[in-house]
Formats: C-alpha cells, sequence, structure tokens
C-alpha cells in the first residue's frame, strides 16, 4: 500500500521529530511515498527539489499514486491543507492526526470536513493508536478497492 505523509515544511519544522517518528510507524501499513517530511535536514525553506513547480508535479505524482493520505495537521500549512483537499476530491482515504496541547488552533476546513477522519490525540502512542484504528477500520481491501 503506498501511503502519502503531509506534514509542514514551509510552515515550520517544529515538528520535524514528530513527522519521523509517525513515518516509521507508516512503515509498518505500507510504502511512505514522502520520507523527506521527517527529515530533520529539511528546512522550513522547502529546499527538497529543483524548484516550487518540480516539487509540486512530484508531489501531486505521489500523491495521486498513493490509496491514502496521513496527514499531521498541527502546525498550520497551506502546503498540507491543499494536499488534503486534492485528496478528498479524489475520493482518497484522509486522516488527519491533532494534538489538542500545542497551543494551536485547528482550521474549520479540516474539522469540519466529514470526507476525512480527524483524530485528536497527546502524544505518540495515541498517534500510533488512531493509526493502527484508522488502517483496520479501513481494512485493507476497502483501501486497494478504489484502484479496481
Amino acid at each position: 500500500m503506498k501511503i502519502y505523509f503531509a506534514g509542514s515544511i514551509r510552515g515550520g519544522r517544529e515538528d520535524a521529530a514528530l513527522y519521523f517518528e509517525i513515518i516509521e510507524y507508516l512503515k509498518d501499513f505500507g510504502e511512505v511515498l514522502t520520507e523527506h517530511v521527517g527529515d530533520a535536514g529539511l528546512l522550513a525553506a522547502g529546499d527538497d527539489g529543483a524548484s516550487d513547480s518540480y516539487i509540486h508535479d512530484r508531489d501531486v505524482e505521489w500523491l495521486q499514486s498513493a490509496e491514502v493520505l496521513v496527514a499531521e495537521v498541527t502546525t498550520v500549512s497551506m502546503g498540507v491543507g491543499y494536499e488534503i483537499g486534492r485528496a478528498v476530491e479524489s475520493g482518497k482515504k484522509v486522516l488527519c492526526l491533532f494534538r489538542p496541547g500545542a497551543g494551536k488552533h485547528l482550521s474549520a476546513m479540516i474539522a469540519g470536513c466529514p470526507a476525512l477522519t480527524l483524530v485528536y490525540y497527546n502524544n505518540m502512542e495515541e498517534g500510533k493508536s488512531a493509526i493502527a484504528t484508522f488502517f483496520a477500520e479501513k481494512g485493507k481491501s476497502e483501501l486497494l478497492f478504489n484502484d479496481v
């Protein structure tokens, strides 16, 4: 199964270590196409491609090839919101993870979207539990059915 992980890059890298942990756990469920999001060396400048258009086209291609999108949405990011919107529009299963104790406000566009699964969590243990539940409830056959 191909998984697209979305987390803030240009919106702020303060959660990069958390993204890395989530990505490592997601590998238990499939291939994570966007491992670079958890790379501590990736700066907020988003220097992971030759140009903005290269990054956009590469990431959209990855998103289109993925069966699911998992996003950590605590740090506000226009790019993550864009990716979630494209995934929802294309009928992909989407899990959004938000830490309410981080002192940030969740976008109403995420909180109010019935087409995605939103989970509030406080620590990595709860995050892992939410991810495992998401994959168990969706079931691999349901996720892969979209490819038929």
